[in-house]
Parts: structure tokens; C-alpha cells; sequence
């Protein structure tokens, strides 16, 4: 299959590149948000050979292509010259509550779904392997096996800084470096040491609480989201000119000031207990 005619194609089928506001790509679809879906040529699609299905759900327009989705998908980029920089969260019709919800949770999970599906399997295959007795989980094979397959869980505050911050459109690296922070060992060994005694740890006066953020999800997101609204509001405000590095410095230290005591407690509320 000729996969640069084909999304060629898929370009001109869903209104041209002036009318896709961003594109994901799950395990057979692609996923784009428009900005006019009138534009979108959706019987034409369907009828090409090299498109199984087209499908308009929570906001989004999908191409469903099957297995090499992947191949398309680099080639969709390439022809419409998206940039891997571009926000994704701007531009677009606007939706419902609902569909608004399922857009932030498909374009901040979608693109490493891939990798969690693989993950989980792996985990799952460890786990028939312990349980048969074939594995010893205090073995070396088992602890290196069980790291890779745990890695994308434990730093899922990472993983989900870089995409939130793209889909709320900001700088998916800063927001990044805000899960690491929630993952560094630093914070872990203030978890421990909350763990060990009951003395109180204070940030600039205020009292805060070590939590283990590792494997989180809402803690990062929500995080992400105050600080591409600060980012935001900061480009609106400071020149051009060399703005990237006043700008970081800014966010960190809000990250620092603000989300530690008052975003990530009250955020971990939702973070279920084990």
C-alpha cells in the first residue's frame, strides 16, 4: 500500500490541513479534531480503499485504517506538515460537557495506549508464570522482566505530564518535569519518613503532606492543567524575545509554590487507596 497517496487522501477527505486542529492515533484509527467538520468528505473516505470504516464519536473523527495505523499516521503528519510541537487543544468545533471530557481523556491517553496494552500483558504473563511456579519473584529474570513492564505504570506521572501538556497547550517538557518532580526520590523519602513518625512537614509555612504520587493519575493532570493556564496567560503578558526561559523559571517555581500544597493534596482525593 502506497501510504503517502493514501493520506494525501485522508487529508483532503477531512477538509484539508487548514482544518485539522490535531491528530492522534490509537491501535487501528486515526483520530483528528477539526475545526469545521462540515468540511469533512466522510462518505467519500469510507468509500476508499484503504479506509475500513469513518467515525464521528465525543468530538472527534476517526479513520479507522486497521493494524499499520502507525505508517498512516506519519504519513498523515508529513502531508499535512503538522508539527509534533503544535497544542494540540486548540482550534476545533466547540462540544458538550460529555464530549469535551472524552476528548481531553482520548488525546492525553491515546497516544501510548500501544505501550500500556504491551505493559499489561507483560504483567499478566509474569503473574501466570509466579503463580506456576515457573519464575521465582525473587529471581533476577522476574525482577527484570517485572521493572519493564512496571516502568509505564510507576512514572505514569511523566508519561501524563508530556501528553497533558500538549493537550492543554502547553509545554509538554515543563509539565513533564512537574511528574518528575511528584516522582523524585526526594518526595518518596519524605513519603517513607511520613510513614516512619508523625512529625509535620511544612512548605513556606504551610503544613503538607508527603504522598506517594507514583502510578497517580489526577494529581499530574490537574497539575498540568494549572500550568499551561499560567503558561498561557504568561505569553499574553511577557514578550516574545527570549521568553521560553522566564517562562519556565515562572511555572517551575509555581509548581513549587502552589500545586505542592494546595493542587496535589487536594487533587489526590480522587486517587484511589490501596
Amino acid at each position: 500500500m502506497n501510504y503517502q497517496t493514501l493520506a494525501v487522501d485522508i487529508v483532503a477527505g477531512v477538509g484539508g490541513k487548514e482544518n485539522i486542529a490535531s491528530l492522534v492515533h490509537c491501535a487501528t484509527r486515526l483520530r483528528f479534531k477539526l475545526k469545521d467538520s462540515g468540511k469533512a468528505q466522510a462518505q467519500k473516505l469510507k468509500e476508499h480503499s484503504g479506509i475500513i470504516m469513518v467515525v464521528e464519536s465525543g468530538g472527534q473523527f476517526q479513520v479507522v485504517i486497521g493494524n499499520h495505523v502507525g505508517d498512516v499516521y506519519q504519513a498523515v503528519r508529513k502531508a499535512a506538515q503538522l508539527s509534533d510541537d503544535t497544542p494540540s487543544a486548540e482550534g476545533g468545533e466547540k462540544s458538550g460537557l460529555l464530549g469535551r471530557f472524552i476528548d481531553v481523556v482520548s488525546g492525553i491517553f491515546t497516544p501510548f495506549l500501544g505501550v500500556m496494552a504491551a505493559s499489561g500483558i507483560l504483567k499478566g504473563l509474569l503473574a501466570l508464570a509466579a503463580a506456576c511456579g515457573w519464575l521465582s519473584v525473587t529471581g533476577g529474570t522476574y525482577q527484570i522482566w517485572f521493572a519493564a513492564s512496571d516502568a509505564l505504570f510507576y512514572f505514569f506521572p511523566l508519561v501524563l505530564g508530556y501528553t497533558a501538556g500538549k493537550k492543554f497547550g502547553g509545554s509538554p517538557f515543563l509539565t513533564m518535569a512537574i511528574g518528575g518532580a511528584l516522582t523524585h526520590p526526594l518526595m518518596m523519602q519524605g513519603f517513607n519518613a511520613s510513614l516512619a513518625d508523625s512529625s509535620d512537614a511544612y512548605f513556606l509555612g504551610i503544613p503538607i503532606t508527603f504522598i506517594n504520587y507514583s502510578s497517580s493519575v489526577i494529581p499530574i493532570i490537574f497539575a498540568a492543567w494549572v500550568s499551561c493556564q499560567l503558561e498561557k496567560r504568561l505569553n499574553a503578558h511577557m514578550p516574545s524575545r527570549g521568553e521560553k526561559l522566564p517562562h519556565a523559571a515562572v511555572v517551575s517555581s509555581d509548581h513549587g509554590s502552589v500545586n505542592v500544597p494546595v493542587d496535589w493534596p487536594s487533587s489526590n482525593m480522587a486517587k484511589p487507596k490501596c
